[in-house]
């Protein structure tokens, strides 16, 4: 059985889907209707909601206040992949690598075999030394893979 936190992300990216990128929520009625403490959800929208993965969430306290959850879409996937370039080049998480390919694959700019690839090439018992350098050489790892995405998309674009 899913744990709860799978289960309250999996209720929330099914509203966000439903009313299209942006949903409204209150914490406490979302605790109630899942029998459990506001933190919980607190920690579901800080682990499974960051912006690395796509969402913007913002919340007001207080009686009347609330939770925003809003997926941002990639508007051009050459743009953020040359983006994505400039900003890495040292080392990166297994965390941080995964959400980045997590977000290439719901914006379609890979499939999921390109996903299933790409996370197994990151996975930390594939790099196998200590860290620091595995985290280097995964964002090393990361940029070689990222640069073929975009040569690989160039190319398509001059086919269309």
């Amino acid at each position: 059985m899913a744990s709860i936190s799978d289960q309250i992300e999996y209720y929330l990216k099914k509203l966000i889907e439903k009313y299209k990128g942006e949903v409204e929520i209150k914490r406490n009625q979302l605790a109630n209707d899942f029998n459990c403490a506001p933190s919980q959800i607190n920690y579901v929208l800080e682990t499974r909601f960051p912006l690395e993965k796509g969402y913007v969430v913002e919340s007001q306290r207080g009686g009347g206040g609330y939770i925003r959850i809003i997926r941002i879409r990639i508007e051009s996937g050459r743009e953020y992949i040359k983006d994505l370039l400039s900003r890495l080049g040292g080392p990166i998480s297994q965390d941080e690598a995964e959400a980045i390919i997590y977000r290439l694959y719901e914006n379609e700019l890979i499939d999921e075999r390109e996903k299933a690839l790409m996370e197994a090439v990151v996975n930390k018992r594939v790099i196998d030394v200590g860290l620091p350098y595995r985290d280097y050489i995964r964002g090393r790892i990361m940029l070689a893979m990222l640069e073929v995405i975009l040569k690989v998309n160039n190319c398509r674009e001059e086919e269309e």
